[in-house]
């Protein structure tokens, strides 16, 4: 079990690199928001990680609650993005 947990971390760590080093170079504002996504993603996958392989459910709830947090402010940022696309 601990070298399954350890592969995972390294996975999303990597994909966390990955992932920042998108946003930085992402060329408009909407493939930043994606990224932005995608790395709240990777951390609720993190937080899962650790809730296994500590056996702590009580941070279920929580992840939930992160993972919508991050749905509803990627929805909310893109239909900005795009309101201002579209009076210009």
């Amino acid at each position: 079990m601990t070298v399954v947990v350890a592969i995972a971390l390294a996975i999303l760590c990597v994909a966390g690199a990955l992932t920042l080093v998108r946003l930085f170079r992402g060329p408009d504002t909407m493939d930043r928001i994606a990224v932005l996504d995608a790395f709240v993603v990777l951390i609720v996958a993190g937080a899962a990680v650790y809730a296994v392989y500590f056996q702590d459910g009580t941070m279920v709830p929580l992840l939930a609650a992160v993972a919508l947090l991050g749905f509803v402010g990627s929805v909310t940022a893109a239909r900005l993005v795009e309101r201002l696309e579209r009076h210009r």
